[in-house]
């Protein structure tokens, strides 16, 4: 490439300075950059000038443990590439509007240049810069930009994994002397390291849609809506509108927002204050709304800002002048909480012992106790999995032979009674460890491998449905219904492969009969080329037991969106054939695993122990 005495000194001034960073921030990880002399001189620097806003109680937990890094302007007579390179950095920065990056725009382009307008493109790595002259003239060039991408996530939000190749390009030509990009793709493009560092996953929450299989309780439910936002560009504020613009396209046809169409927030910037109150005032779309729709409307707010900040208290919602509409205390909200319906017993674990009997195990005991009724009887039937309601108060139980499956009371003098589901493809395939939902329906797949079928019981003993799954490309072998009711994990078998697979419950009544069905399958580990276990452990988050290919075995949380999830790593485990975890956020249950050796528990702040030698197909409430 050629470059001018001036512009080749620039540009190498230049690139020592980002090898300088990219350095650092290899060392400092994606949570943090070191502040020095290096990164304050180099792409990254303070701002020296501007307007001082105070650092709300909102924002200062955030503030304190990051350095916001800022872009840097182009330099006169920077060569195309280099122009290309800068510009790539600044949209990397904390600019809100990104103002730095406009500057490499031609004048034409800096006002009608909408980031958010269209894909954000991930890419393993920094794309790759090539430059191509588009004429004789050196009057304008191509800069193609080259990559592995890895996921996209769209101007809702929502994160997609999506590996492909790369290749956009952008026109570069002279304005005034110098050169400025003048045409680009919509949207931006970043490695994955900085949009780790720039960006953060916040749970949305919006009400489930559950058709008139349970009046009146879809508008109770709360469902986690998982999206990505910029973590250092006004926080609270970028959250409430987001939770504005209505659910993810992946899950709109489920979900439902109480705020009425049109609605806005008045102010430009948000925070908590000193009594951790949040309060909004609204457009006027809100001013007619009731009591009850308000608090709803200020339900999905608290539980969306409470996801990211445990100090939120109070949501005070307000007209337009500022007279109040409503407010929700964080006591008060309980009533719609995510996890309501997940199970009262979040410390109960139960599972199958040596003698095919069900047994149950809390968070404070050493030994497990067989449970009250049939399933726990030593003159019962012998069981291969079971499922417990998340009242507590009835179980469902595969046949040790997979053929059957029972549903009984857990207390003493409860009958089994006749099978609910029998399976139809004989003893090699059989039923899948059966699944509760939080509306009291009971879920199981048949692995018929001539006519798989996945099944719902209304009711938990009503008569078996069968749920439509467009487009399945495989049998299920393993289910797990969220407590919302309207998402379920499927374990996906074709050949020697299972995969890991979301869907969206849909309900839809036609001729006075409701009927159900899986739409829009997506994958959510991709990276695991073999899936062998998977329980619901939150709102938006799964626990995964799989392997990469050619690795080992791991266990690891995956968020629903199919992104790595930012919780705290596991110990290592392998031979693992089933997990639970608990969707209850109210305290930090232990994770339990059935493996080679049998059962074992992950208590908080420990390490794997061993409950029994014996064991399998351990479950919580669900």
């Amino acid at each position: 490439m050629r470059e001018n005495a001036k512009g080749g000194r620039v540009g190498a001034e230049r690139n020592r300075r980002r090898r300088a960073l990219g350095s650092r921030r290899r060392t400092a990880g994606f949570g943090a950059l070191v502040v020095s002399g290096a990164l304050l001189a180099g792409c990254a620097s303070m701002p020296d000038s501007g307007e001082v806003r105070p650092v709300d109680s909102s924002q200062r937990a955030d503030a304190d443990s990051q350095v916001r890094v800022y872009g840097v302007a182009p330099h006169k007579g920077e060569r195309p590439q280099e122009l290309v390179t800068g510009f790539l950095e600044a949209i990397t920065s904390d600019d809100p509007d990104y103002g730095t990056a406009r500057m490499y725009l031609a004048k034409s382009k800096q006002r009608e240049w909408d980031p958010a307008g269209g894909d954000t493109v991930v890419l393993a790595e920094p794309p790759q810069v090539h430059v191509e002259r588009a004429d004789d003239r050196d009057q304008d060039y191509v800069v193609t930009l080259i990559g592995k991408q890895v996921a996209r996530i769209d101007p809702k939000h929502a994160y997609k994994p999506e590996e492909a190749t790369y290749k956009e390009r952008i026109h570069v030509a002279r304005e005034r002397g110098e050169w400025r990009i003048d045409a680009l793709p919509s949207g931006l493009v970043l490695g994955v390291a900085d949009f780790q560092r720039i960006y953060r996953s916040v749970n949305k929450y919006y009400f489930a849609e559950l058709g008139t299989s349970a009046p009146g309780k879809g508008r109770e439910i709360l469902v986690a809506d998982p999206v990505y936002l910029r973590k250092r560009i006004d926080p609270v504020t970028s959250t409430v509108n987001a939770v504005l613009d209505g659910p993810t396209n992946w899950l709109d046809p489920v979900a439902a927002t109480a705020f009425p169409t049109g609605t806005k927030v008045v102010d430009q910037r948000l925070s908590v204050d000193d009594s951790n109150a949040l309060k909004i005032r609204l457009n006027g779309k809100a001013a007619g709304t009731n009591q009850e729709q308000c608090r709803r409307m200020a339900a999905q707010l608290l539980y969306t800002v409470q996801d990211q900040s445990a100090k939120v208290s109070q949501v005070v919602l307000q007209r337009e002048n500022g007279s109040q509409l409503c407010s929700l205390a964080r006591e008060d909200a309980r009533k719609y909480a995510p996890d309501q319906v997940a199970g009262r017993g979040a410390d109960q674990q139960y599972f199958v012992d040596a003698q095919h009997r069900m047994v149950s195990l809390a968070d404070g005991d050493e030994e497990p106790r067989r449970v009250p009724g049939p399933f726990g009887s030593d003159n019962a039937l012998q069981l291969r999995s079971v499922a417990v309601d998340r009242k507590e108060q009835r179980a469902a139980g595969v046949a040790n032979n997979g053929q059957a499956l029972y549903v009984t009371g857990m207390e003493a003098g409860a009958s089994l009674g006749d099978p609910r589901v029998t399976a139809r493809g004989g003893v090699k395939s059989g039923l899948t460890a059966p699944s509760w939902d939080g509306l009291g329906d009971l879920w199981v797949a048949d692995q018929d491998p001539d006519r798989p079928r996945l099944l719902r019981l209304p009711g938990g003993t009503g008569s078996p449905e069968e749920v439509q799954v467009p487009r399945l490309d495989g049998r299920i072998t393993g289910l797990r219904v969220a407590a919302d009711g309207v998402r379920v994990a499927l374990l996906v078998t074709k050949g020697d492969r299972t995969s890991l697979k979301l869907g969206r419950v849909e309900r839809r009544v036609s001729a006075g009969r409701l009927s159900l069905s899986v739409q829009e399958l997506r994958s959510v580990a991709p990276r695991l080329e073999q899936v062998d276990a998977v329980s619901w452990a939150g709102g938006s988050r799964l626990l995964v037991a799989g392997n990469e290919q050619g690795g080992l075995q791991q266990l690891q949380y995956v968020d629903t969106d199919g992104s790595l999830s930012n919780a705290s790593a596991l110990p290592g485990i392998t031979g693992v054939r089933g997990v639970a975890a608990s969707e209850s956020a109210a305290k930090a249950p232990a994770l339990v695993a059935e493996r080679d050796g049998g059962i074992v528990r992950l208590l908080p702040d420990s390490n794997w122990k061993l409950v029994t030698k014996e064991g399998s197909a351990p479950v919580y409430p669900g």
